[in-house]
């Protein structure tokens, strides 16, 4: 090892590396970085960069743990960002009349799902809400109506909003998150006469352009607060996205009663 780099304190050495790093694997010309720095010739930035790609060869867990205190740092910057977003959202979160509730309109917690009825995660966790909505009786849960993953998707939420003019979406939703199998317009309407809807008035209710408008401000909203997946879920501030499981939305429930 060259005399200088043993006399290299060790915070001055990390820095060096990343520089090294980029060097030994050719992203970075060596008289880019020795230009900037009087200290070091072009010949000892060489010697730095070998060193370092020897080091980093022998001990490949250093560049795991660099990607993965990255990723952290980068989830923990989206999670501050999107909470901030649904504090200046919060009407359109909690407050849309356009909306299907279920629960406790006057909970005093409000749990929302962006979801889409194609998502197999999505039905994977309905049972968990189903469970919820029994158990807690000052829960409240806002639907929001997602479709991203196919024209089904959208036929199906057009049908589970339109299913709001008969007072019968929590029964639909239930039928079509159970429902296994392609959703295109007549398995759609045969999924919602076994759920005691009237199928010619629900197609004639799903072409309505208040329909149209709510999907659109959904959408809108979910780009607003950087929810790309389903299903996502919103409690307080904090935006969740995955399959989450009974006991931990029960977490998420139990951390805004305290209010933390």
């Amino acid at each position: 090892m060259s005399n200088f780099m043993r006399h290299l304190p060790s915070l001055a050495a990390l820095a060096l590396s990343a520089a090294a790093l980029a060097i030994s694997l050719g992203l970075v010309e060596p008289k880019h970085v020795y230009d900037g720095d009087a200290n070091f010739s072009e010949a000892q930035v060489n010697d730095i960069g070998k060193i370092s790609r020897n080091y980093l060869l022998e001990n490949p867990e250093v560049i795991r743990d660099a990607i993965q205190a990255l990723q952290a740092k980068e989830e923990a910057a989206k999670a501050g960002m999107q909470s901030e977003a649904v504090k200046q959202h919060k009407d359109a979160l909690y407050a849309d009349a356009g909306d299907p509730v279920a629960g406790n309109p006057q909970g005093d917690v409000t749990l929302i799902e962006f979801f889409d009825y194609k998502c197999p995660y999505c039905k994977q966790v309905t049972p968990a809400l189903e469970a919820l909505l029994k158990e807690d009786a000052n829960l409240k849960i806002v639907f929001k109506e997602f479709p991203i993953l196919s024209d089904g998707s959208v036929l199906a939420a057009r049908a589970a909003l339109a299913a709001m003019k008969q007072d019968k979406y929590l029964p639909l939703h239930q039928a079509l998150m159970a429902y296994r199998g392609a959703l295109d317009l007549g398995t759609i309407t045969s999924v919602a006469t076994s759920a005691g809807l009237d199928a010619q008035k629900l197609l004639e209710d799903m072409k309505s352009e208040e329909i149209d408008k709510q999907l659109k401000a959904t959408h809108e909203l979910a780009l607003a607060l950087s929810i790309r997946s389903t299903p996502t879920f919103i409690v307080g501030d904090k935006v969740m996205p995955g399959a989450m499981s009974i006991d931990d939305l029960k977490g998420l429930i139990a951390d805004a009663r305290k209010g933390s």
